[in-house]
């Protein structure tokens, strides 16, 4: 319901943030007990009740505490369920209105360099009610917080700040920046919480924060800093709801989706993208709507359904065969050619067409930004290797090494060229192979 918290209780969002499901959380809950002197009979169904309300006895939170490293103590002192270590993620739990919405902001500005070791935090229920919240809530504006007047001129210099810092993403990576978009972030925050403003300046302000949320998350996400980047893009798909921004939001969610679909929780994002599309504006630019098809393609391909991701990727290009010069939103700007045969290429690849998948990933490289052609090399010598061609495989490899050694700095390019050359194995006697394996080691971990 609009102005509530997630439908989600915290014990689920603690258990499948772990990877536990009930009956193996349950299993978990007996075994600690037992090492602490403590017999508990919890099942299945006990562990189901907790999660539509019943608040385990002293005995079970006593053990649960132990098992989620929590201090007994504070269990104590805070009460069930808020001891649970799941409440620092403001984005899940602040009401969807605008003063849960800049305090969700506040939160990250103050905690979002957290990262939990790279994995992913948000998942499952908790990432499918977060998305069912977006479609529910509504685009709210209280009264502005006494303050300082924020100015039309204050607004566009931060506008262009960030719309310079997102260029330069493009040519160096996310990595170098990260830290001033936070403190761009942190901004635009000060200027929702403690300005004052008309009601002009303040969708300007909110569309402002989503996409600087946006682009933190994106960086976070570029330096391999998964959970991080997560909660940005949650901090994004607030300030585009509360802004009435919906368009921008079913984007969100279709970045969202490559998450978790890395993390291999690929139905996830075909369920985020297909939220995304059926709660959309209906008067989409095309390139907006190309955009939405092919992540709909390429969750349907990494979930193994290639007929289906087919159908989503002739829609798609369809679409952009519609699009004119300056059709898509500011957002999308830059958004072309070399994006569309990325996923193109990607998913004719999974569906074992590598001939027109090679062709398609040469083209992306070729019109690429620098960064972006460090991240698709990897891709690009996957589909020659795959077509054997070992020589053009290392070929595109050195390409991208090369990128990261000199210009780009991105763990997620870096990472990639480390998948691929793992590949290499059968070739490992191959100097050439022996050659790109050395360069890639050396390149710096911070790449």
């Amino acid at each position: 319901m609009p102005g509530e918290s997630l439908a989600v209780h915290p014990l689920t969002f603690v258990r499948q943030s772990r990877g536990w499901g009930k009956a193996e959380f349950a299993r978990l809950m007996q075994a600690r007990g037992k090492l602490l002197g403590i017999p508990l009979a919890t099942n299945r169904t006990t562990v189901w009740k907790w999660e539509q309300g019943q608040e385990p006895d002293s005995d079970a939170q006593r053990v649960l505490s132990d098992l989620l490293s929590v201090p007994y103590e504070r269990a104590r002192a805070e009460g069930w369920p808020r001891w649970l270590p799941v409440w620092e993620v403001t984005g899940l739990t602040a009401p969807w209105t605008e003063a849960g919405t800049v305090e969700a902001l506040a939160d990250l500005v103050g905690s979002g360099r957290l990262d939990r070791r790279g994995f992913l935090t948000i998942t499952g229920a908790t990432l499918t009610g977060l998305a069912s919240s977006w479609v529910e809530a509504p685009s709210a504006f209280a009264s502005a917080i006494n303050g300082d007047r924020v100015t039309d001129v204050m607004v566009s210099t931060v506008e262009q700040r960030v719309s310079t810092l997102r260029t330069l993403d493009d040519q160096v990576g996310g990595a170098r920046l990260l830290e001033q978009a936070r403190g761009d972030l942190s901004l635009v925050t000060g200027l929702l919480s403690g300005g004052r403003y008309t009601d002009d300046i303040r969708v300007r302000l909110y569309a402002l924060a989503a996409r600087t949320s946006h682009l933190t998350g994106w960086m976070a996400y570029d330096a391999g800093m998964r959970s991080a980047g997560q909660r940005y893009y949650i901090g994004a798909l607030r300030s585009a709801r509360t802004g009435g921004d919906d368009a921008f939001g079913a984007f969100i969610l279709a970045e969202m989706g490559v998450h978790v679909s890395e993390a291999g929780r690929t139905a996830e994002r075909v369920d985020l993208i297909s939220t995304g599309i059926d709660n959309a504006p209906r008067r989409l630019s095309p390139s907006a709507q190309c955009f939405l098809y092919l992540h709909k393609a390429e969750a349907l391909s990494r979930d193994g359904d290639h007929q289906r991701a087919g159908t989503a990727l002739n829609r798609a290009a369809a679409l952009w065969e519609r699009q004119t010069a300056g059709d898509a939103p500011d957002w999308l700007d830059w958004f072309g050619e070399a994006q569309v045969k990325s996923t193109e290429g990607k998913v004719l690849l999974r569906a074992g067409q590598v001939e027109r998948a090679t062709r398609s990933l040469e083209t992306s490289v070729e019109r690429a930004a620098p960064r972006d052609k460090a991240v698709r090399s990897s891709r690009l010598a996957e589909a020659r290797l795959a077509g054997g061609d070992l020589n053009g495989a290392l070929d595109a490899a050195n390409y991208g090494a090369a990128l990261l050694e000199d210009k780009v700095s991105s763990v997620r390019a870096l990472d990639r060229l480390k998948e691929f050359s793992s590949q290499l194995e059968p070739h490992r006697a191959v100097p050439s192979v022996r050659e790109f394996r050395e360069r890639l080691q050396a390149v710096p971990v911070a790449a």
